[in-house]
């Protein structure tokens, strides 16, 4: 995933960025962290640091994430198509790249890998959102309470000896 350019082209991201870019990346990686644990893919986001000086390529984990910020003079470009030319060498693999440029798009198709653009991976990422809600209120409506999970007898004894203790 091109970082910077996702964050660009989500209006809920662009807005964040307006204040501070660090909690654009942040809210962009919880949304993906999200995604991750209900698709359980492997995702790589990338962000630029080539404008950076003296930086060197930053790599961390979070929540199983793999969070790259490039070196000084590499772009998130460059990284993702020498990524995807690593990935791609077993045909195992199934290597989607998230990005809306177009140039991108093609240099990684011609890689072997499938391209997506950042509306098609919103679409996703709302979709796996929607998914989690509803997992979730299933879960939450079936059978958690006590009362849902004992015999009728039993409910009134604790409902008459609740009433005594009022």
């Amino acid at each position: 995933i091109d970082g910077y350019n996702i964050i660009n082209a989500w209006p809920v991201l662009k807005a964040h960025a307006e204040n501070s870019l660090e909690e654009a990346r942040n809210h962009l990686i919880q949304m993906l962290v999200d995604y991750k644990t209900f698709t359980d893919q492997d995702i790589w986001i990338v962000f630029d640091a080539h404008m950076v000086r003296g930086v060197d390529n930053r790599r961390e984990n979070i929540s199983g994430l793999h969070i790259i910020f490039t070196k000084e003079k590499q772009t998130a470009d460059s990284y993702i198509e020498m990524k995807v030319a690593e990935l791609t060498r077993s045909r195992k693999n199934e290597v989607r790249v998230a990005t809306s440029d177009w140039a991108e798009q093609q240099v990684v198709m011609g890689s072997g890998a499938t391209r997506l653009s950042a509306r098609e991976l919103l679409i996703e990422v709302e979709d796996n959102e929607k998914r989690i809600i509803k997992k979730t209120e299933t879960i939450n409506s079936s059978k958690y309470f006590l009362s849902d999970r004992i015999d009728k007898k039993t409910a009134k004894k604790l409902d008459d000896w609740r009433k005594i203790r009022e």
